[in-house]
């Protein structure tokens, strides 16, 4: 029980005793404004609270509209404050909005308590890693992942610019998330991965020292990705005035988006009770197919690539095993909208000519 802020049984027993949240936790950031000034945004927000760790940040994968039970506690392996899959920085904007609803001094300093974690974090090159205090192994690489290290970027740029729901903001607080920002930029610039002398995007995390792309896990191997960059480029325009290097960043990564996009191929999922996941996964021919864009792509060649727990890189999703081929999301259409929205949006903004 040492890992979480230490708390009165009587208060928890009485919180366990409530139902369960009728928001799920993966949408607790998509509510309508009215819902953070509901008295089951508080619930949450109180539940929030028992969940976070003496460093000021917070673990991973737990339904935090309840309060830890047991099973919570007994879970060492997620009890480690991290950035990863959408830890800490989503808590930190939850109490934020809550706050912002129905003043809760307590829900504002977690929040500052986990703007100083994030703060402490981050390495002096920009990047951020997976966990902190450090664990050895890949959780050590600057972690775009899953957005983790844009997801920061994201919760401190309001905090720099003093928008909502941080209003309360000093000016120190203020500049010194504006500096993170400010490297953090420096370093998603350091880390674009150059081929051929033509910047494309970036790999799903870096090596923290030399910036080079990186392996993670072993189906995650060194690649251009097709997911995670799309965030990286959604977070660089949302820069107030883009300098000239983040304007020829995106305008590469777009330029490679629409290079790399799959044609004629639709995805198929057919349901297996037999395989781990209950279903299997192909892709088949199909000339009216919308366009797709592989997870990871071979440097060099640009060829989508797969991986398996074997270690291999294949270059089918064929060849990979039913249990990583089913449970993995090897192909994304997250471009799509960047490139037919977003990105025309910013293009007529900030570049003199059509692109």
């Amino acid at each position: 029980m040492r890992f979480f802020r230490p708390f009165l049984s009587l208060l928890l027993l009485s919180l366990a005793a409530e139902a369960r949240a009728a928001v799920a936790w993966r949408a607790v950031l998509r509510q309508p404004a009215a819902w953070y000034a509901s008295a089951e945004a508080r619930a949450v927000g109180e539940s929030v609270l028992l969940y976070q760790t003496p460093s000021g940040g917070w673990p991973k994968n737990h339904d935090m509209t309840r309060p830890p039970g047991p099973a919570e506690f007994a879970d060492h392996e997620n009890v480690a404050p991290t950035i990863d899959n959408d830890a800490t920085w989503t808590q930190i904007r939850l109490l934020a909005r809550i706050d912002a609803g129905q003043p809760e001094p307590r829900f504002r300093a977690a929040a500052l308590h986990g703007l100083n974690y994030l703060l402490a974090a981050q390495y002096p090159n920009g990047g951020w890693p997976q966990y902190f205090p450090l664990r050895p192994g890949y959780y050590t690489r600057i972690t775009f992942n899953d957005d983790a290290m844009v997801g920061v970027l994201a919760t401190l740029r309001p905090v720099a610019r003093g928008d909502a729901p941080f209003q309360w903001a000093d000016a120190a607080l203020r500049a010194r998330c504006a500096e993170a920002v400010q490297r953090g930029v420096a370093c998603i610039l350091r880390c674009q991965i150059v081929v051929n002398g033509r910047k494309t995007v970036w790999c799903a995390q870096h090596d923290e020292l030399t910036f080079e792309p990186a392996p993670a896990r072993k189906y995650e191997h060194v690649s251009l990705s097709g997911l995670e960059s799309v965030g990286i480029v959604r977070f660089l325009m949302g820069e107030e005035n883009p300098s000239p290097e983040v304007i020829d960043a995106v305008r590469s990564a777009v330029a490679w988006f629409e290079t790399s996009k799959l044609t004629g191929q639709r995805l198929v999922e057919r349901p297996d009770p037999a395989l781990p996941h209950g279903h299997d996964r192909a892709i088949v021919a199909d000339p009216h197919a919308p366009p797709l864009w592989a997870r990871f792509y071979e440097i060099g060649t640009n060829r989508p690539i797969f991986g398996g727990r074997d270690t291999l890189i294949h270059y089918t999703l064929a060849e990979v095993e039913p249990e990583r081929r089913g449970g993995y999301r090897w192909y994304v259409n997250d471009p799509a909208a960047l490139l037919a929205r977003d990105y025309p949006q910013w293009a007529a903004r900030w570049l003199k000519t059509s692109s």
